[in-house]
């Protein structure tokens, strides 16, 4: 499964616009009926087809696709969703965690035509990793429909600095700076799910206590809450820009827009789909989720109200 610091390894990847990047894989390598082939469920735990999925979404105003990252059939089956909501949704954009604010005029001038691809992914140093099949397979058929895509997500060094220097830094900058991100307006209580499950991986990713080991002391104790506290920062600006750039993009008459981003974000009423609610609310919005596990016979009670809808790809293979 997903976890949070697959999430940041993922954005680690992405070094901004510098370097000289190999030219991604040009073709899918999963076939469109193998995409549209996979396993579904209803949140409620009801089977659904691919034909249901999308239906799903024709109303629907926000679409937002947790996906896990690099998987090569979950990536495929997301970029086929993307393609049939074009295909029924004319005013239809794209948005995308993996590109950040401060790419987006790269973004628009490949898009438009003003650059060749090569260009493109030069500027924005963009390899296999971090430019996958799937990934580049849905810009390509937001290119060849002439809609938008928008670089959705905050800039590294903003989301570094909430972590480091909090939200009252990111309030002292520049109005052209402070363009580049959300600051959260509210945050999940910390005993909250999504809260619990931040801090659970956070945990996970230091290394959690051993059973045998005596329980921490008060000072430490206390380091770990606020490296928490901290942590929980940058990942809601993630959430929080994110969400506004969907809001935006919506009220620009994008509708539906489509966000595909790590699942983390958007499972079980996650951190986004609250921001939205709060940005937006009465947001039409459908949220899928994409699970790297064997199809089962039935949705297991722990996936229940995952997501309006849960589909299985099978876990990741190389």
């Amino acid at each position: 499964a997903l976890t949070l610091a697959m999430v940041f390894a993922a954005l680690t990847v992405l070094s901004g616009c510098a370097g000289h990047p190999r030219a991604p894989k040009t073709e899918l390598p999963i076939t469109a009926t193998q995409a549209r082939a996979v396993t579904i469920f209803r949140g409620d735990g009801s089977r659904a087809s691919w034909q249901d999925l999308v239906s799903a979404t024709a109303g629907s105003e926000a679409i937002l696709v947790g996906e896990n990252h690099g998987h090569p059939l979950g990536l495929a089956a997301a970029s086929a969703l993307w393609q049939d909501v074009l295909e029924r949704s004319p005013n239809a954009a794209l948005a995308m965690e993996f590109w950040e604010r401060d790419e987006q005029s790269r973004l628009d001038e490949y898009l438009s035509g003003v650059t060749d691809q090569a260009t493109f992914l030069k500027r924005c140093a963009r390899t296999n990793s971090n430019y996958p099949p799937g990934h580049r397979a849905m810009i390509e058929a937001a290119k060849a429909a002439h809609r938008p895509v928008i670089a959705a997500n905050a800039p590294r060094p903003y989301v570094h600095l909430a972590r480091t220097e909090g939200f009252e830094r990111l309030a002292s900058l520049s109005p052209s700076q402070q363009a580049l991100f959300k600051i959260p307006e509210v945050l999940p209580a910390r005993d909250s799910p999504y809260r619990k499950a931040f801090d659970d991986v956070m945990e996970a990713g230091h290394g959690a206590e051993k059973k045998d080991q005596a329980p921490p002391d008060a000072a430490a104790a206390l380091a770990r809450s606020e490296r928490h506290d901290a942590g929980f920062r940058s990942q809601s600006v993630w959430d929080w820009t994110m969400a506004e750039s969907v809001a935006r993009s919506i009220d620009q008459g994008n509708r539906p827009t489509l966000l595909v981003v790590g699942r983390f974000h958007v499972d079980h009423h996650g951190g986004l789909v609250m921001a939205l609610e709060h940005l937006r609310p009465d947001t039409r919005t459908t949220v899928v989720s994409f699970a790297d596990e064997a199809a089962p016979a039935t949705l297991p009670e722990a996936d229940r109200g995952r997501a309006d809808f849960v589909v299985f790809v099978g876990p990741f293979k190389e």
